[in-house]
């Protein structure tokens, strides 16, 4: 069982910048790809990006592409989602995930490819 807590949301004005935090329980956090998730009022839970268990391969959305980053430190067993020039848009509830993967390089950019969730964390960003 892998557990996880997201924190870092809250109110930002547009252009303005804030840092997701996911904290992993367990003792193999790095046999797991980690991803964030949104999901905006009325629609459909959607993906933001993804890390290998090594650290070593990501991927984005081509909507935060430029200005998201993911990281993830394994001694800590926490990933990160930094987001600059946030926008409107942006707003919304994210969602950490794990996925276990068998081989370090691996990440996942599907929901369903993922088995743990975080209870989630609100974005909102003003105009």
């Amino acid at each position: 069982q892998v557990q996880l807590v997201e924190s870092g949301g809250g109110l930002v004005q547009a252009e303005g910048s804030l840092r997701l935090t996911c904290a992993a329980s367990g003792r193999t956090f790095s046999s797991y790809a980690m991803g964030w998730f949104r999901q905006a009022p009325g629609k459909e839970r959607e993906f933001v990006a993804t890390i290998s268990g090594s650290g070593r391969s990501t991927d984005y959305a081509s909507s935060v592409k430029g200005r998201f980053t993911i990281s993830r430190d394994n001694a800590k067993n926490t990933v990160y989602l930094q987001m600059h020039s946030l926008k409107p848009e942006d707003t919304a509830v994210y969602y950490c995930a794990a996925g276990l993967v068998y081989y370090s390089n691996t990440y996942r950019s599907t929901a369903g490819e993922y088995d743990y969730w975080g209870q989630g964390t609100q974005v909102t960003v003003s105009s």
